[in-house]
């Protein structure tokens, strides 16, 4: 058969680390070796949007439209 791959079976390492980082109270998402070039990006947009959001409704209260200047 021509699709198919013999490659090793990694679902015992996975589940080892998986379940090291259980062991350790490390949160599910933080687990991966990528999630640290998933999770900064997002952390960085999240904040930034709430900043944004926080900086606008404090202008906007005191009566100002724009972003910056009057």
């Amino acid at each position: 058969m021509a699709g198919f791959i013999y490659a090793e079976n990694k679902v015992p390492q996975y589940q080892r680390m998986y379940q090291q980082a259980y062991r350790a109270h490390t949160r599910l998402w933080k687990i991966s070796p990528r999630s640290t070039f998933m999770l900064t990006p997002f952390t960085i947009l999240m904040w930034g949007t709430f900043g944004g959001c926080m900086w606008m409704m404090g202008r906007k209260v005191m009566g100002k439209n724009t972003w910056f200047g009057n």
